[in-house]
């Protein structure tokens, strides 16, 4: 049984944090009084408890009362007591390397098969593929391993930006380092603009949200997903 919503952001363009995913949220978290949230990822090197904070402000609009993962003496013990799961963005590396550091990864991922009802955002949403390896983030950190979740049988790009047109940028594209990724790696890649997300119920996968997806195969052209697309069979 598996209960996720992976979001290829936490704020679009205009709207607050999290604003454009609350009516999902408050759904989602229907049956949840208190949402664990992991801050490990540390966006701009912000300390764990400013950016629970920032999170509880905007579960507050919903109801629900949001306890910062590092603040449990034991972090296992809080994973597998959970009622609902947030893990939010910022480095992967750095968010994997605390996962593994605090003994949770092989933890939250048997929570999460329970059916916890769980939200990852940008590195939140990287961990629940196969590997992290198609984050867009430097490697500021060296994590132990880069398997992550598999909670999904396909990896994510999250904030996938297409090629502007005009542009004299002559540096890699996200298409290109994707193709990178599938010289050496054969699973297929979901790239996920801002502003979409997918709801992972049991074993079924939809594409949500308004805008088209980008999926990436070994060795084919690359292409568009509209929203609502099943993504179970994705393999």
């Amino acid at each position: 049984m598996k209960n996720l919503i992976i979001a290829s952001t936490s704020t679009v363009y205009g709207l607050g944090y999290l604003e454009y995913l609350l009516p999902t949220l408050q759904e989602h978290f229907k049956n949840t009084d208190t949402v664990i949230f992991i801050p490990y990822a540390r966006p701009g090197g912000i300390s764990h408890d400013e950016y629970t904070n920032k999170v509880a402000g905007a579960f507050e609009k919903i109801g629900k009362k949001v306890v910062g993962l590092h603040t449990f003496e034991n972090p296992v013990q809080a994973i597998n007591n959970a009622q609902g799961i947030f893990t939010g963005g910022g480095n992967t590396f750095l968010l994997v390397k605390q996962l593994y550091k605090k003994g949770v990864m092989s933890v939250l991922k048997n929570a999460l098969l329970t059916g916890i009802p769980y939200l990852g955002c940008s590195a939140g949403s990287n961990i629940t593929g196969l590997t992290m390896e198609t984050t867009n983030d430097m490697p500021i950190v060296y994590p132990p391993s880069f398997q992550t979740l598999g909670m999904v049988p396909f990896n994510i790009n999250p904030h996938y930006l297409d090629p502007v047109e005009g542009s004299t940028h002559m540096g890699e594209t996200r298409e290109t380092r994707i193709n990178e990724f599938h010289a050496f790696n054969t699973q297929p890649v979901l790239g996920l603009r801002e502003g979409s997300w997918l709801e992972v119920r049991n074993e079924k996968i939809t594409l949500k949200g308004s805008l088209t997806a980008r999926l990436f195969r070994k060795n084919q052209t690359p292409i568009e997903l509209n929203p609502e697309t099943d993504l179970s069979d994705l393999a």
